[in-house]
C-alpha cells in the first residue's frame, strides 16, 4: 500500500469501516494491547527503542514527548509480531506537520488472519529523517491455534518379533 498525500494535523488514516462514536474509540484502536513487545523492532531508529513508545493508547495519541526518528536517512520499518491472529481494519499514523511526515508507508501482509505485520515508511516530504508519535492499529483479535504435540508411531517394516502369534499350523487337503 503506498501512501503519498499530506494531511493538516499531521495524521492520516486508512480503513474501510466507518469511524467508531467517541466513546468506543479507544476500544477499536486497542490493538497496540496484542503486540508481542518483546519482539517488535523497528529499523533505522535513532534512539534504540523508540520505536515501541509509538504503540500506546489511544487516548495517549497526543503526546509528543515519545516519539521515533529515523537515523541515517528518512525510512523506516517495523516488524511487529501479535500475540494471536489479526483481522487489521484501519491505521492511524500522526507525524509533525512539516517535513518529517511520512509520505508513503507500505504494508506487508494479508489482512485477514495477521500474526506479523511490517510497516515500511519509505519516504517524508522532504526532510532527511522521518518522526512519528503515534501509531493505531485497528480491528478485531483472535486466539491464535495452538498445534498439539501429536505422538505418531510407524514401523517400515514389520519386526516379526513384536508380532507374538501361538502357532501356524498349515491347511493340509486331501484330494479323493
Amino acid at each position: 500500500m503506498s501512501h503519498g498525500h499530506s494531511h493538516g494535523g499531521g495524521s492520516c488514516c486508512h480503513g474501510d469501516d466507518p469511524e467508531e462514536p467517541p466513546e468506543r474509540r479507544g476500544q477499536a484502536w486497542g490493538l497496540y494491547l496484542r503486540i508481542d513487545r518483546e519482539r517488535l523492532e523497528c529499523l533505522n531508529e535513532r534512539r534504540e527503542g523508540s520505536g515501541k513508545l509509538v504503540f500506546r493508547a489511544w487516548e495517549d495519541r497526543g503526546d509528543r514527548h515519545q516519539f521515533v526518528e529515523s537515523d541515517d536517512d528518512e525510512e523506516l520499518l517495523f516488524n511487529i509480531p501479535f500475540t494471536g491472529n489479526v483481522k487489521l481494519k484501519g491505521i492511524i499514523v500522526m507525524g509533525e506537520d512539516g517535513d518529517t511526515h511520512p509520505s508513503e508507508m507500505r504494508l506487508i501482509a494479508r489482512f485477514s488472519s495477521v500474526h506479523h505485520l511490517s510497516i515500511h515508511f519509505s519516504k517524508n516530504f522532504g526532510a532527511e529523517t522521518t518522526k512519528i508519535f503515534y501509531i493505531g492499529l485497528r480491528g478485531e483479535w483472535t486466539e491464535p491455534h495452538r498445534h498439539e504435540v501429536t505422538i505418531c508411531n510407524y514401523e517400515a517394516a514389520a519386526n516379526p518379533s513384536d508380532h507374538k502369534i501361538d502357532q501356524i499350523t498349515p491347511q493340509t487337503h486331501f484330494i479323493s
